[in-house]
């Protein structure tokens, strides 16, 4: 956490609360050298040194001379930092769940996510539902509805294509064993994304569990993050919301259906692929992307069975290629008069109500 002063109370608060109580609560109170947010994680530490009802672990990459640096800085070394602590000090069969600080959730929040994972204990993690509360600030909250019906939207498309990549990756809303950690080679620490990489991670070499075992609902038990403005990260939620519903166009538009289906039509030729070359609508962003235009033999001399085949062509038009393939050609692009909503104009209970839609939409689509 960084400069979470103000959030730290209602956290401490929420888990308090919570019915299952054995757990330990770790916190990485960080901040770059010399950087932004000292003085409040000052008072963070000092607030966390003085719990004695809660079983708390603080890391301290705050205070002078302990402060992240050089390339190693950021959340995602935070995040690192963090994870790699609980790995070295517990059974590999125990379960992470990642938080920040700004979020919140309900008394039986923890108790739901270890019996979901419980009853899927081959699955590597487990994508939380999520749901950004109102904040009552016209312009806050139709840039964050904006930016969470844009992301539902991406993902029930995703859904809808069989995609095994139709997760959405946030650092407040996963949870995972620790086995799975370490078999992924745990978390890569970058400035941004790295929630994204990590679930990927997940996804490419397992399963992924989406929604709450009964009997939780998924729409109680949704993890709320707070939706705020934020520079500390190159892109994600507090980058997007900062941009504003003008800003957003570029870097997160909405796409259209087409798009969707040219990724379907390229994973229902892998099978064939295996046999011979043929074209794909994804090959000429692949060769460009790859700078090569051998993108299929070489999968062939390293995977021998059709199966082992296919999993490798999967595992190269990942998550990450997909997105890149979608921004790549603008005829994907959905034009904003073609959504049910004008986002900068219409009453934020209007938006919201599109975003509800999009949410019970999703909730029916995400698989056990």
């Amino acid at each position: 956490m960084l400069a979470e002063w103000s959030n730290l109370p209602l956290l401490l608060h929420r888990l308090r609360q919570q019915t299952f109580r054995h757990f330990t609560l770790y916190c990485c109170v960080n901040n770059v050298e010399g950087g932004m947010g000292y003085d409040e994680n000052q008072q963070c530490l000092q607030l966390l040194n003085q719990v004695e009802d809660l079983t708390v672990v603080v890391i301290d990459r705050s205070s002078k001379g302990l402060g992240l640096s050089g390339k190693k800085k950021g959340v995602g070394w935070a995040r690192k930092v963090l994870f790699e602590r609980i790995l070295s000090e517990h059974d590999e069969n125990e379960v992470v769940v990642s938080l920040d600080a700004d979020t919140d959730f309900d008394p039986n929040y923890l108790e739901a996510i270890l019996a979901t994972l419980n009853a899927h204990p081959q699955s590597n993690a487990f994508c939380v539902p999520y749901y950004h509360p109102l904040s009552g600030s016209d312009t806050l909250d139709r840039s964050m509805l904006r930016y969470e019906c844009y992301m539902r939207h991406y993902l029930l498309n995703l859904f809808y294509i069989g995609s095994p990549y139709a997760f959405t990756a946030l650092g407040s809303a996963m949870a995972f064993p620790l086995w799975a950690y370490r078999h992924v080679g745990g978390i890569t620490p970058l400035q941004g994304g790295e929630d994204f990489y990590l679930m990927q991670k997940f996804a490419k070499t397992g399963t992924l569990v989406s929604q709450f075992v009964e009997p939780y609902s998924n729409q109680q038990m949704a993890v709320r993050p707070a939706g705020r403005t934020s520079n500390r990260v190159p892109f994600g939620t507090g980058p997007a919301i900062a941009r504003g519903v003008q800003g957003m166009g570029q870097s997160y538009p909405f796409y259209r259906p087409e798009g969707f289906n040219a990724v379907k039509a390229t994973y229902e030729a892998f099978p064939a692929l295996y046999e011979k070359d043929i074209e794909t609508p994804m090959s000429p962003f692949l060769r460009q992307q790859l700078g090569t235009d051998d993108l299929w033999q070489p999968l062939r001399k390293n995977f021998k069975k059709r199966e082992l085949f296919i999993h490798a062509c999967a595992e190269r038009v990942d998550g990450l290629r997909i997105l890149q393939f979608l921004k790549s050609n603008l005829a994907y692009r959905l034009d904003p008069s073609q959504l049910p909503v004008n986002f900068l104009h219409d009453p934020i209970p209007t938006l919201d109500t599109y975003r509800n839609q999009l949410f019970a939409e999703e909730m029916e689509l995400r698989q056990p």
